[in-house]
């Protein structure tokens, strides 16, 4: 905001001296008068970072603000307000920042609530994301990673090369069927079905004739489908395969023009594959062909921040046992990590732990807050990391990251994106959520590795189990002071019962992807976080 002169004066003096008499309210009244801030009506709300010139211009002074929870919603409040010089303390449970972003790497411990104890032994430079694991490129997280000067690299999201094992559809061990394969299959028996029924004029009552021929086109060169053949109908626009499949003997040199797989099942074994919302995901818009995530591990996001926010701080290993809101502090109690109840006194409070834990810590804010934490419901989601001696997916069967989807309780198999090339890597050797989730968190830490190489080696085969170098394990539903992969929202963050948590209680104020409509990403996480302290800040500047 250039300095201006405003009758007699320059316009940030005559801002001060407005903010100072009247409040914020007068303040941003008077700025909206001279165009200088956003009405409630305008088509975007930018988020604007605290300034410290903000509390001066109405002659207030920082205030004091509490967060529990060392999450990416938590360390981003902290970091957004330290911007505007609040005194900021963090309290976390955990001996780590980050909440459910956790990479596990060699020498990481964890013990879980059922006292299942494991430490990764990973070698030097591998590593399993155990929670989030990717990054879609219009999300506000890539915003923060410039800022905070995180290094980004491509995840293969999608990946053709990847596979298909649906064993529901007839599928049998060592049988899986390429994603490429799939795809080139279900795209060419739509465009044939389709086409046909356009040429015989089921839809002239929808299009005129250019658009059937435009559709026509459209559908042989989209689904790789014959043209029409005059006189014979029923081989016109037939789908026979081709080169879009895949190839069992790749082109090569002269006289070797490679060999097309094929040719393709029948119509009726691939709509049995049932993988139309497989085959959508990379159409989903948090989803993509190509996503981004830090290099060397999620946990570089968290790290990043809490560097930015400074280590004193962020108090480790400090749960919190008890919220207190005032009328002019609100009062909170924990324990710290020598175990020593503690309580410490703030103006305000920002609450970012997992719902689910949030509503067992006693408090004094009112039943309406407590109906809405217990009113989400926990998302059970496991994960492994599988190390092998070789990247034998590389050598042998030609996949550099991406996903294979499958109907195993395993749920899915990722490939590693970073590496490629080297020597050694780490598989996510299983990733489901739900009943098959409770499944694999029943067993022991053996009982999961063995379970996991089970159903892989179906897929992939012996060297599936006698490569694997280690193994690490996680069932979310069982991590102490988070209890849960994510939260499902019944009604949605907007719904009525939320309102607590949305404008807050008092002096204590409510963030985290619960309160977004991007649960379980960390976007969620920062965008409620930027939320909440606007609401804070203008609040702290009025007050």
């Amino acid at each position: 905001m250039a300095d201006m002169a405003v009758g007699g004066r320059t316009r940030r003096d005559f801002l001060r001296r407005v903010g100072q008499a009247g409040g914020a309210g007068a303040l941003l009244a008077t700025m909206g008068a001279l165009d200088l801030a956003l009405t409630s009506d305008s088509p975007v709300q930018p988020f604007k970072p605290p300034h410290k010139e903000d509390l001066n211009l109405t002659g207030r002074s920082a205030k004091s603000v509490v967060i529990l929870g060392a999450g990416v919603a938590g360390l981003a409040c902290a970091y957004e307000l330290g911007k505007a010089g609040y005194a900021c303390t963090v309290l976390e449970a955990q001996d780590r920042v980050g909440g459910r972003n956790f990479t596990v790497r060699g020498g990481t411990k964890h013990t879980d609530l059922d006292g299942k104890a494991q430490t990764a032994a990973f070698a030097p430079g591998q590593y399993l994301n155990a929670g989030p694991a990717r990054i879609a490129q219009w999300m506000l997280t890539m915003d923060y990673c410039r800022e905070l000067g995180v290094p980004l690299e491509m995840i293969a999201n999608v990946n053709a090369d990847a596979y298909f094992y649906q064993e529901g559809a007839g599928m049998t061990p060592g049988h899986p069927v390429r994603r490429r394969q799939v795809k080139a299959d279900m795209f060419g028996y739509i465009s044939e079905l389709l086409a046909k029924a356009t040429d015989k004029g089921a839809l002239d009552q929808l299009m005129t004739g250019d658009d059937k021929d435009s559709l026509l086109d459209f559908l042989t060169q989209f689904g790789n489908i014959g043209k029409r053949i005059p006189g014979n109908p029923g081989a016109s626009f037939a789908y026979t395969g081709g080169p879009r499949r895949g190839y069992t003997t790749w082109p090569g040199a002269a006289g070797t023009p490679g060999v097309v797989a094929g040719p393709p099942p029948s119509l009726a074994t691939v709509f049995a594959y049932e993988v139309g919302e497989e085959l959508s995901f990379e159409t989903d818009f948090e989803q993509a062909m190509v996503m981004m995530q830090p290099v060397g591990g999620m946990d570089a996001i968290p790290e990043a921040l809490a560097r930015a926010i400074g280590a004193p701080k962020i108090q480790l290993g400090c749960p919190v046992t008890g919220i207190t809101n005032g009328p002019d502090r609100v009062s909170v109690t924990y324990r710290d990590a020598a175990g020593q109840e503690k309580q410490l006194e703030t103006d305000f409070c920002i609450a970012t732990l997992p719902p689910n834990v949030l509503a067992r810590i006693p408090h004094n804010l009112g039943p309406d807050v407590t109906r809405a934490l217990t009113s989400y419901q926990q998302e059970r989601v496991d994960k492994i990391g599988l190390e092998y001696r070789s990247r034998w997916w590389e050598t042998d069967h030609r996949i550099y990251g991406g996903i294979t989807e499958t109907d195993l309780d395993l749920g899915q198999v990722w490939y590693p994106s970073h590496g490629f090339g080297t020597a050694t890597g780490v598989l996510l050797g299983y990733y489901n959520t739900g009943d098959d989730a409770d499944a694999y968190t029943r067993l022991s830490l053996p009982a999961r590795q063995a379970r996991a190489i089970e159903q892989g080696v179906k897929i992939h085969g012996p060297k599936y189990r006698s490569e694997l170098a280690s193994s690490f394990s996680i069932a979310w539903s069982r991590v102490p002071f988070i209890e849960g992969g994510w939260q499902d929202i019944p009604g949605g963050p907007d719904a009525p019962v939320y309102a607590p948590l949305n404008n807050g209680v008092g002096r204590v104020y409510f963030a985290g992807d619960w309160l977004s409509y991007m649960v379980s990403w960390m976007h969620g996480s920062f965008t409620s976080a930027q939320k909440t302290v606007t609401a804070l800040h203008s609040r702290a500047a009025a007050t």
